[in-house]
Order: C-alpha cells, then sequence, then structure tokens
C-alpha cells in the first residue's frame, strides 16, 4: 500500500508498540486433549444457543498450529503478542494439581514468540473458568480470590522468566454483565451481579500482587473494554439507563483498581459484599492501563431487566461496520482522553478492530477494504489523542486471525488472516498487508 493511504502517526511515541490480539477459548482448540479441563465456555456451547451450535472444541486449532501463527505475526513485523493462558488447561479442576502438558505448551509458545524477535503480552483471565470452579459458586464465592492468587503465581512462577508484560483480567466489565454465572440478566441477579464485581476486583489486586512477589521487573494492568454509553432517544428515561449502564460498563472496575474508590452511585449496592480493606487490597500499583474499544453503545430504558436498561436503535446517519457495530473514531479519540484523564497511566489499546462476513473471491484472495479503512480513521484519531498529551503507548488490532466470536459463534470474522474453518488453512487478507506496511513505515 503507497504510504498516502496509511493513517497519520506522527505524534505517537517512537517507541510505540504494533501489535495483534487474541484468546485462548477463540483460537486454541484441543479442547479435550493432554489433561485439559472444561471451562464456562465448554459447558455452554453445549447447551445449543450459540449461533449455528458452534463449539470451541477445534476453534483455529492454534493448540497444534501455534508455529504457524507465530510465522504470521512475524511476516506482519508485529512487536508484541497478546494472548491468553487458558486456565483449565493448566490446572484441570482450577485448582491444586498442575497440568505439565498444558504449561509446557505455552513454554513453547513463548519460547517460539521470543525466536521469532515478538515480545509475549500473557493475560491470565479472558472469561473461560473452569468448570469446576463454577460448580463450587465461581466468581461469586469469595474463595474465587485465592484460586486465581493462586493460578497467577502457577504462572508467574513457571513463564516470568521470559514473560514480563501481564494482564491480569480482560474486560471484566463485559463478562460480569454477561456472565454465564448470572443466568438470564433479569433485576433479581443484581446482588449477584454486585457480589461478582467486588470479588472479581479483589482477585485482580491479588493476582498483581502475586506477580509481583514472582517475576522481576513485571509490568502489570487490566484490560478494560470501554464504550460510551449512549441514550437512543432524547427521552429522560433513555438517558438515565445509558448513565447507568455507564458507571457498570466503564467506572466499576478501573475506579476501583485504580483510584481505590467504588463510583458513588454503586457503592450502596456494593457495601454489603465489602470487609475492613479490602479497597486496599484492589488498589494496587499497576504500569499500564489497558484499552478495548469498539464503538458506542446505545442504550434505552427497560424497567424489568438487570439495571433497568436495554440495547436502543442506533442513529440512522451513523455508519456502521457489516456486524451492525458503529463506525465513530471520534468516540475512539475522545475515551482514550478520558482514560488519561482519569485514570493517569500509560495507555496500551489491546483490542480494536473490524467485524464483518468477508470471504475469498474467485481468485482465493480476501479483499477487505472495510476494515482497512476503519483501522486508518481509528488509528488517526489515536494520533489526534496523542497530540493532545494523551499517554498511549501501543496498538493490537483484534484479531491477528478469525476465530470463535462468542454467542456468534464463527459467523463474524475479525481477523487480519481468514480461516477456513473446513481445513484450518489460514489466508491473510488485505488488511494483513496493509497493516505490516503500516508497522515496516512507522519503524525507527
Amino acid at each position: 500500500m503507497p504510504t498516502t493511504q496509511l493513517p497519520n502517526t506522527s505524534c505517537l511515541r517512537p517507541d510505540f508498540i504494533w501489535g495483534v490480539s487474541t484468546s485462548s477459548f477463540q483460537i486454541e482448540g484441543a479442547t479435550q486433549e493432554d489433561g485439559r479441563g472444561p471451562s464456562i465456555w465448554d459447558v455452554y456451547c453445549r447447551s445449543g444457543e450459540i449461533r449455528t451450535h458452534d463449539t470451541g472444541d477445534v476453534a483455529c486449532d492454534h493448540y497444534h498450529r501455534y508455529r504457524e501463527d507465530v510465522g504470521l505475526m512475524k511476516t506482519l513485523g508485529v512487536q508484541a503478542y497478546r494472548f491468553s493462558v487458558a486456565w483449565p488447561r493448566v490446572l484441570p479442576l482450577g485448582r491444586g494439581s498442575a497440568n505439565e502438558a498444558g504449561l509446557s505448551f505455552y513454554d513453547r509458545l513463548i519460547d517460539k514468540l521470543l525466536t521469532a524477535g515478538i515480545e509475549p503480552w500473557l493475560c491470565l483471565y479472558h472469561w473461560d473458568l473452569p468448570q469446576a470452579l463454577e460448580e463450587h459458586g465461581g466468581w461469586l464465592n469469595r474463595d474465587s480470590v485465592f484460586w486465581f492468587a493462586n493460578y497467577a503465581s502457577l504462572i508467574a512462577r513457571r513463564l516470568g522468566d521470559r514473560v514480563k508484560r501481564f494482564a491480569t483480567f480482560n474486560e471484566p466489565s463485559m463478562f460480569s454483565l454477561f456472565s454465564r454465572s448470572l443466568g438470564k440478566p433479569d433485576r433479581g441477579c443484581e446482588d449477584k451481579l454486585h457480589l461478582m464485581i467486588h470479588n472479581v476486583n479483589l482477585a485482580h489486586g491479588a493476582a498483581v500482587d502475586a506477580l509481583r512477589a514472582n517475576v522481576i521487573d513485571a509490568s502489570i494492568g487490566c484490560i478494560h473494554n470501554r464504550q460510551p454509553c449512549r441514550p437512543s432517544s432524547a427521552s429522560e428515561a433513555d438517558a438515565a439507563a445509558a448513565r447507568r449502564l455507564d458507571v457498570y460498563w466503564n467506572a466499576a472496575f478501573p475506579d476501583p483498581q485504580c483510584r481505590g474508590t467504588y463510583p458513588i452511585s454503586m457503592r450502596g449496592a456494593i457495601e454489603p459484599h465489602m470487609q475492613p480493606g479490602d479497597l486496599a487490597r484492589i488498589c494496587r500499583p499497576l504500569d499500564w492501563f489497558g484499552l478495548n474499544h469498539y464503538s458506542p453503545v446505545y442504550v434505552k430504558a427497560r424497567p424489568d431487566s438487570m439495571l433497568g436498561y436495554d440495547f436502543g436503535d442506533k442513529p440512522p446517519a451513523v455508519p456502521l461496520t457489516p456486524i451492525g457495530w458503529p463506525i465513530e473514531p471520534d468516540a475512539f479519540r475522545k475515551t482514550l482522553q478520558e482514560a488519561h484523564t482519569n485514570y493517569g497511566l500509560p495507555i496500551y489499546v489491546l483490542e480494536n478492530g473490524y467485524g464483518d462476513f468477508g470471504q475469498p473471491d474467485q481468485t482465493g484472495a480476501v479483499v477487505d477494504p472495510g476494515r482497512i479503512d476503519f483501522l486508518r480513521a481509528y488509528i488517526d484519531a489515536m494520533n489526534d489523542a496523542a497530540s493532545s498529551g494523551v499517554d498511549v503507548r501501543g496498538y493490537f488490532v483484534w484479531s491477528l486471525l478469525d476465530n470463535f466470536e462468542w454467542d456468534f459463534g464463527y459467523s463474524n470474522r475479525f481477523g487480519l488472516t481468514y480461516v477456513d474453518y473446513a481445513s484450518l488453512r489460514r489466508t491473510p487478507k488485505s488488511s494483513f498487508g496493509w497493516y505490516a506496511g503500516l508497522i515496516k513505515a512507522t519503524r525507527p
């Protein structure tokens, strides 16, 4: 691609990091191999509620094809790769005896990354809670704090000689608001939601301490999904619902983790679950703020639902991705500025991307100009944020590969690389070449 078609990166740091992100359940497959235990998502997939009854049993088969996938990253030229460890792969029961075969897989992956000159960024939790722990209450059990801290210590001791960048959680607001643990999100679940939020925050703090105790020079953060919550109409009821959701979506985790306090509007609901010293246990020193952003969400009032909201209509003038998500780069710029102002930490954008349904053309090529346009616009917006003083230090595209997209199964495709799920063949899309060109052009 000609450099004239690349985004403006003039205000980004000379040491800015370009990367890609994935997660264990979405790409690894091999769910019943080498001693891995079941996760809550394995069980949920078997319930038949995933679109077209998809499962993560094979996914992208990254467990067997990781060498090929690292080769793709090397061709792309990324400096870093954010992935997650599958808790049930290394601790099949979530606690107790470790699974050597599972730990060895991550040894091999990390060694391959380092040989390729790619820095591993390890996320401890990307939603795949061991089912054995779910049967003991999961995140609704305060013992989950100790389960998670012990898991973090295991990973730190085993992999911390080669991995220095750690995230405790990916998007805790997402897996709490939409958790398999809560069942149907009716108003009766609100107390469970508050209990879960507090336990996850405590687990974050305990994991930070475990990582610091076991990894020399660890660089630690948490990854937050931050999307503006906007009313879908001019009614005050919709505006109130949007304000309420904004607290739970955007502040319930970073506020206590980074500022040592819960948002005012939810403190009364959290109070019954608090013990003396809890906020100090949650607010541990962090090195960076992980930010995932895709688009604003539009909200309407629904009094009978959990937190009294539902998703409403999007403004007709707002452009949408093929999967129906708004394209609003300026919302990304403002989100970066707000995170910088509110939390004062260096920011790494660890997910941003474009979902579509793209397929190969008659020549076998996958041409995705919409993704290129999206990435260019959002990186331009990030550059604008940097020009205003936002300390943003890295950008990771979601995702390296098309993959299992949770309730949408394999219908939505976010990858820079097309995956033919029947053959598992990988085909770099035109956006892959565009991103490679951007990275090459911005390297010192």
